[in-house]
């Protein structure tokens, strides 16, 4: 009969985590890595993780020399991936072994980089829409005045729709395609749009509520009420020959979604939706469509700004963030 093994006490760190990143860690990776690479010795941490055994019991179950056993369990026990505690036995002494690793995590992200570097950004161009559903008033200009006639929606497929810098119309939408940059082999916690846009009145009014919905993949991110259309001051980029009188600038807005809803500058709206939901690995492209819709309770219009007009000097940013 056996003698009954005594309880190892396992002292240190059970969830063993590393990254390349820090090359503190590489000796220690490398060495679990050469005690992983052997089919016998992941054999035997199969064996070990649920309970103590000797050397003499794992060569006994794998049906391998003792010596060959006790060659294995030093490769593990060199990667601190088991301990060993030698014991009195039947006949003398004995080695017993258990594993004291629970978890191992191997990380290839530098934990130093900032919000930024762990960021990529896309921006578009206000005129190089998609596709575009649109409803008069409506219209389109870049730096030199407008673009074709006002009140037409067929200026919206003018060629020179790609160089607006503002547009607008009363209903309808405008939809964007955006290449599809997402590393498939990074964690994508956040994807943002950035986009100054504000009501459209005639003339401007400052008090002209609007619901703007905001939908991404087909899913509905969220509608933002814009208070009005703002034209009580110049734009800090609108340019000279746009008169005074007319819609001058906008608020910047950032739409985004998380694994847990979608948010307006960071405020949760929307906590029905997920990024998941959007399937950004079945597509080439994602689709950010912006618009006021038939049903909308304040069908107030909308205008988009471009880097040269209203506040801020960019088209449509989108941003992934992992």
């Amino acid at each position: 009969m056996s003698k009954p093994k005594r309880t190892i006490k396992i002292i240190g760190e059970r969830d063993i985590e590393l990254n390349l990143s820090n090359p503190a860690h590489h000796e220690r990776i490398a060495s679990i890595g050469k005690a992983l690479s052997s089919p016998i010795r992941l054999q035997i941490l199969a064996l070990l993780k649920d309970c103590a055994m000797s050397v003499q019991e794992i060569a006994h179950i794998l049906n391998i020399p003792v010596s060959s056993t006790a060659v294995h369990i030093r490769c593990l026990e060199d990667a601190q991936l088991i301990i060993t505690e030698v014991q009195p036995g039947n006949h003398g002494s004995m080695r017993v072994c258990i594993c004291s690793m629970q978890t191992f995590t191997l990380s290839t992200v530098n934990p130093e980089l900032s919000a930024v570097d762990n960021s990529v950004s896309i921006e578009m161009p206000i005129g190089h829409y998609f596709q575009c559903k649109i409803e008069p008033t409506c219209g389109l200009a870049d730096e030199n005045g407008a673009i074709d006639m006002y009140d037409s929606p067929s200026s919206f497929y003018s060629p020179n729709r790609t160089k607006a810098q503002l547009l607008w119309f009363r209903q309808g939408y405008v939809e964007y395609r955006f290449q599809n940059l997402i590393n498939p082999m990074r964690h994508l916690s956040e994807l943002s749009f950035s986009v100054e846009i504000c009501s459209e009145a005639p003339g401007y009014l400052n008090d002209w509520p609007s619901d703007i919905t905001v939908t991404v993949n087909g899913i509905e991110l969220t509608t933002f009420c814009s208070p009005g259309d703002f034209g009580d001051r110049r734009g800090k980029l609108t340019p000279a020959i746009w008169p005074n009188g007319r819609t001058q600038y906008g608020l910047l807005k950032t739409f985004s979604i998380k694994e847990n809803g979608g948010y307006i500058d960071h405020m949760p709206v929307n906590p029905s939706i997920s990024i998941k939901q959007l399937e950004l690995d079945k597509c080439h492209y994602i689709a950010l469509r912006i618009g006021i819709k038939e049903d909308a309770k304040h069908i107030g219009g909308i205008n988009i700004f471009g880097e040269k007009y209203g506040d801020y000097p960019q088209g449509i940013i989108m941003t992934f963030t992992y």
